[in-house]
């Protein structure tokens, strides 16, 4: 399992980091907010301190949020009501405070990852109206016809029918495409997006203005 630990106290953060290896985690230990936000993708499990030196926890949380939805278990030394309410209400899996018991800690992760993995979407493909997306094959067909997508064209169509129904993000897509939500991008999305629609030939993509895209379900 490939865990993330948010910890600004070294010697907290090596203790952790030296259990959940021993226990077959592949772990990165990074110490502040920004690091967080640059690396969740390559994470499975985040273990999120709230006192961190660039940006407070909490905030980490509500942006992870925006655009991952990354097992999060927050780790910490706050242990007042409105801290966990918050934490919990902004999309925590788990809220624990320090100091705590390693065993709870590893059983409280397996937990977290097992209601995850129930909670994933069938990932095999989309088919509705004519349009139809094999993820695996990684071929998008209209009615019969096999479209010829870039491998950017077809990652953004992927994004959207992944969530077919609901709006997503221009974060969300950003971040799952460039890996980087939080930095300004340039006006790439959108000549990919009028590119992809062109090649589609159907209003299947609809603009939710200020916020994001939504493919029809």
């Amino acid at each position: 399992m490939r865990t993330l630990i948010a910890e600004d106290d070294k010697l907290v953060g090596r203790a952790l980091r030296d259990v959940l290896s021993a226990n077959g985690h592949t772990v990165t230990l990074v110490d502040c907010g920004a690091d967080v936000l640059l690396r969740h993708a390559e994470a499975q499990v985040i273990l999120l301190d709230l006192g961190l030196p660039d940006m407070d926890g909490l905030e980490v949380l509500r942006k992870l949020r925006r655009v991952d939805d990354v097992v999060v278990i927050v780790l910490t030394a706050r242990d007042d009501e409105r801290s966990v309410v918050l934490a919990l209400r902004l999309g925590a899996d788990d809220y624990l405070t320090k100091p705590v018991r390693l065993a709870e800690l590893l059983a409280r992760i397996e937990a977290s990852v097992r209601r995850s993995r129930r909670a994933e979407l069938d990932d095999n493909g989309y088919e509705s109206g004519g349009l139809r997306i094999d993820f695996g094959l990684r071929q998008v067909v209209v009615d019969g016809v096999v479209l010829h997508l870039t491998p950017l064209e077809f990652d953004l169509l992927a994004v959207l029918a992944r969530r077919a129904g609901t709006a997503v993000s221009r974060e969300v897509i950003q971040d799952e495409i460039w890996g980087d939500a939080f930095l300004t991008k340039s006006k790439a999305l959108d000549v990919h997006l009028h590119q992809l629609r062109m090649k589609l030939g159907k209003p299947v993509i609809t603009t939710i203005r200020g916020f994001g895209y939504r493919l029809a379900p």
